[in-house]
């Protein structure tokens, strides 16, 4: 790590330093690497989707190690914070070996393995935190008995690493709800004066995302694919895990969880209790509004955007008082 060759006067430069690198070290490998990327056949039932053949994907395999890279030579690297590094890293590669299959991954394939990393990750949580849930709008403590923290965490994980995924399908849409949702938790921990050990690494991540947006934009030149959304999941579910304060995360990312969420709830209900509900709305969200109000892909964008905004700065106020 640079900040061991540096004296503590130099922090404030080289963490400053380290946000423009992560930024611009995004650009520019994704500028380099971005034709080796496996092509997207298009998507036959989602709206739009013939439009995105051709396009690479699989992003998240050139912003995601950069990240790492940047955690670990700006970020002080505690074992803790290394362990999740490295999840995020097998997230990513998991992620992208189906990106770059011939034919799709299961979704009980997709499924096991997530909750795999998952459950290292909760187990890792506990290991070097408290199990302690703090109720900030009631302002009050519960202690949780480890066992069960550690399946409500899994659970929050693996439901944000796949609400998550199930959100990227618009042009920019997956990575600007992730950068409203990881700085919302941010400006939380601020507050709250928590989460002091991973609030660098959350400024670092969203700069990468940045750096993939750049590209990403509509009309799009490239997607990030379950490279980067998975991983994308992930440190969204372990930053609302460091505020001490987990159920946070469904007014923080609220957009996604209704998003990618609600396709999740609908197909699970369908398949395993014979349910059927939502039969008229299109699932993921950003599909029904594009399909059925005719939003286009800026509006939906904006849009959701706008929402997510609205409600994080709610929050935010509310932490606070």
């Amino acid at each position: 790590m640079l900040q061991k060759f540096f004296s503590e006067n130099y922090n404030l430069e080289l963490t400053f330093f380290g946000i423009l690198f992560a930024f611009g070290a995004t650009v520019a490998a994704t500028a380099v690497f971005k034709g080796l990327l496996p092509r997207d056949a298009g998507r036959e039932y989602a709206v739009d989707g013939k439009l995105s053949a051709g396009k690479p994907r699989g992003a998240g395999i050139i912003f995601v190690p950069v990240f790492a890279v940047s955690a670990f030579l700006f970020s002080p690297m505690k074992p803790e914070i290394a362990i999740y590094m490295i999840l995020t890293l097998i997230c990513m590669m998991t992620g992208y070996l189906d990106d770059a299959s011939d034919t799709p991954w299961g979704e009980y394939k997709k499924g096991f393995l997530d909750l795999c990393v998952a459950a290292l990750a909760a187990v890792t949580f506990i290991r070097y935190n408290t199990n302690v849930i703090r109720l900030v709008f009631l302002d009050m403590e519960l202690t949780v008995p480890p066992v069960l923290f550690v399946i409500l965490a899994v659970i929050l994980i693996w439901g944000s690493v796949n609400v998550t995924n199930c959100a990227d399908g618009v042009d920019g849409l997956s990575g600007t709800l992730t950068i409203i949702t990881l700085m919302t938790i941010y400006t939380v921990n601020r507050v709250l004066e928590t989460g002091e050990d991973f609030s660098y690494l959350i400024l670092l991540f969203c700069v990468c995302i940045l750096g993939y947006l750049w590209y990403n934009a509509a009309p799009s030149k490239l997607m990030m694919g379950d490279a980067g959304s998975r991983s994308m999941g992930l440190i969204i579910a372990l930053a609302v895990l460091k505020t001490g304060s987990p159920l946070l995360y469904i007014p923080a990312a609220f957009v996604l969880i209704m998003d990618g969420g609600l396709g999740l709830v609908k197909v699970f209900l369908l398949r395993f209790l014979k349910i059927r509900i939502l039969k008229h709305v299109r699932t993921p969200l950003h599909d029904h509004v594009r399909k059925v109000w005719n939003w286009s892909n800026t509006q939906t964008v904006f849009r959701f955007a706008i929402i997510q905004i609205i409600l994080s700065a709610a929050l935010v106020y509310g932490a606070g008082r």
